[in-house]
């Protein structure tokens, strides 16, 4: 299997200081984008332009950590909703099948396609609740 996990952070206007903190604890290379870096900024949203849509930490010791701000307008609390498992990959078909498999009894969040980032995305909440993001690495 060429898949790896990843826990996805998530935060309200606070991603970027989490991310250099675990970088500062973990010694990793701090990768961001912002929304305003992927031409995402939603109208009446400016002051979060800045938030990141998508940031990591990742180690050579193997540490990988992601992380997100949740735009104002979806529904966020601390310590509700705290994370998504990522599952990423290189294959399409491997991806899909995977997506295929958790989908059964999910809730589809995103449906799994293309986006701007990456040949495939998408993101669904289990069964059990647990919220998954696949994506092809671009």
């Amino acid at each position: 299997m060429s898949v790896t996990t990843t826990t996805h952070l998530n935060f309200r206007g606070d991603a970027r200081a989490a991310l250099d903190f675990y970088r500062s604890v973990t010694g990793g290379r701090l990768t961001a984008v912002t929304y305003k870096d992927a031409g995402a900024v939603r109208p009446g949203a400016e002051a979060e332009a800045d938030w990141v849509m998508w940031g990591e930490v990742a180690g050579a010791d193997g540490f990988h950590v992601m992380a997100y701000d949740v735009p104002s307008a979806l529904p966020w609390q601390p310590g509700e909703n705290a994370f998504f498992v990522s599952l990423r990959g290189a294959d399409a078909a491997e991806i899909t099948g995977l997506w295929e498999r958790l989908a059964d009894g999910a809730t589809v969040v995103r449906p799994l396609g293309p986006a701007p980032w990456a040949a495939l995305y998408g993101m669904l909440a289990d069964r059990f609740g647990v919220v998954w993001v696949l994506d092809v690495v671009a």
